[in-house]
């Protein structure tokens, strides 16, 4: 009889990648964790239970065969791993490596639950489709037929990548409008290189480009080239632009020279990253070298910045959140990975206002906290009387982000919008009241993963796809 290759969680303890010091990890913006080896990801893979209800599966916004490619992995069977992985994930690697899996796949799994700890499941995943790209395994994509008809994808963030993988296989003629001049949207621009490093981005993007997509990058929509010339050239087309609008921050002393927007200082460290020049980085006002830095927020966005802080050699790092560590929004992990990298974590404090311009420090207000709000968590209150000021060189805002008003930008006034300013689309397909035009990611659902925008593309391109099989039919009648 074979050995059983699973059920291992009894006898093996829990292990992830080795992690570089902080003090070494410090220095650059390299990713901070190692590769596993084979023996060690076969090992990790064989602790999976094999349940007969796979929460990891079901937690999964891309519902992957998670059970299944750890199997596979056990038993070292790493191609078939792979295929099973890529069968439901455009880019495995890349959610391996940034998806919140302490709070999806691996904070559902079964043995966590029953004080085991949970399977390493990120960190297989990265491993297998790295281990494809090494050898070999990841094909061009080679449609089987080209097809006259083509989409127009606005935005190449991961729901307008994971859309054009779908219908670039499928034979559809594919062109992707971006405001960049790099493809990857917020994955090359907006998450650091320790996380998330550029040339795994790059890498998918060329092999997009290779099966024949096009990509007109440095192109704003409205102002470059227009909604209605987009619907125009294309048969469909399907808007991912995500949200880039910052949420503003309020207070007295809020415009000072000083305080910036996340988004805006970590474009530029990413930049600077490329090897670009940048006169905000040169001269210090998105450049935190000998700086006291403050970042305001409690998100996955404010402990990029804070990381980011750090490694570019600013004196102290401080990271203020109105809420306590038990209602911080972001990664635990990533809490952890800053608080070993030397940021401070002040918590239940709330920015009241600023003080100089340039700015030289924060009004803080104490917090506490009161009764739920209308999600469930405990909301904030002040504390009559707890105001001390934080001293700062450099304030970093990291509140969130926000539709832009694309009705009014790309003057489409038939583009249905929520109150918020989400396009609205139908739920699983993406298909909006335009007949040709179709939506999906942040810019549907708001701020949100990466792993939901790339669901969100696969199922709009495969509606779209759905769609110009019926138009071809009723074409061809």
């Amino acid at each position: 009889m074979a050995k059983q290759p699973m059920l291992k969680f009894v006898s093996v303890e829990r292990d992830m990648p080795q992690k570089r010091g902080a003090e070494d990890r410090n220095d650059d913006f390299n990713e901070i964790y190692a590769e596993f080896a084979s023996a060690k990801a076969a090992e990790q893979a064989s602790r999976c239970s094999q349940c007969g209800v796979p929460y990891c599966h079901t937690h999964c916004p891309l519902h992957n065969n998670i059970p299944d490619w750890l199997r596979m992995t056990a038993m070292g069977r790493l191609k078939e791993a792979y295929q099973l992985s890529q069968a439901t994930n455009t880019f495995p690697e890349i959610c391996g490596r940034i998806c919140p899996q302490d709070r999806l796949c691996e904070g559902n799994c079964v043995i966590e639950q029953s004080g085991h700890g949970t399977v390493t499941i990120g960190a297989i995943e990265k491993f297998i489709t790295d281990t494809a790209w090494d050898e070999g395994w990841v094909q061009p994509i080679t449609p089987a037929s080209e097809r006259s008809e083509s989409v127009g994808i606005i935005g190449a963030g991961p729901g307008g990548l994971a859309a054009a993988d779908v219908l670039v296989r499928a034979g559809i003629q594919v062109t992707l409008y971006d405001r960049h001049d790099r493809p990857g949207g917020l994955m090359t621009y907006g998450i650091p290189g320790f996380k998330l490093e550029k040339d795994v981005v790059m890498r998918r993007a060329d092999q997009l480009a290779q099966a024949g997509a096009k990509f007109v990058l440095n192109c704003n929509v409205g102002e470059d080239l227009s909604f209605q010339a987009i619907r125009g050239q294309h048969d469909a087309v399907l808007v991912a632009t995500g949200v880039y609008k910052t949420r503003a921050l309020q207070g007295p002393g809020a415009r000072a020279s000083g305080i910036v927007q996340a988004l805006d200082y970590l474009t530029t460290s990413n930049r600077i990253g490329f090897g670009d020049e940048d006169e905000a980085y040169d001269n210090g006002d998105l450049n935190a070298a000998g700086k006291r830095v403050i970042v305001i927020g409690g998100g996955d966005t404010a402990m990029d910045c804070v990381r980011t802080a750090i490694r570019q050699g600013a004196t102290s790092v401080k990271c203020l959140y109105r809420r306590d560590r038990v209602n911080m929004p972001g990664s635990t992990r990533e809490v952890a990975n800053a608080e070993e990298e030397g940021a401070e974590f002040v918590w239940l404090a709330a920015p009241q206002g600023f003080t100089g311009d340039p700015v030289t420090g924060v009004i803080v207000q104490e917090m506490r906290l009161g009764a739920p709000d209308s999600s469930g968590r405990q909301s904030p209150e002040p504390i009559d009387g707890a105001i001390y000021t934080e001293e700062a060189d450099l304030v970093i805002t990291a509140l969130g982000f926000e539709p832009e008003n694309l009705q009014e930008i790309w003057n489409a006034p038939d583009l249905p919008v929520s109150q918020w300013g989400t396009v609205v689309a139908k739920f699983n397909t993406g298909a909006t009241e335009l007949d040709d035009v179709w939506a999906a990611g942040d810019i549907v659902r708001g701020a949100s993963l990466v792993v939901w925008a790339i669901r969100d593309g696969r199922d709009a391109a495969h509606d779209i796809l759905e769609t110009l099989n019926e138009q071809a039919q009723m074409a061809a009648e």
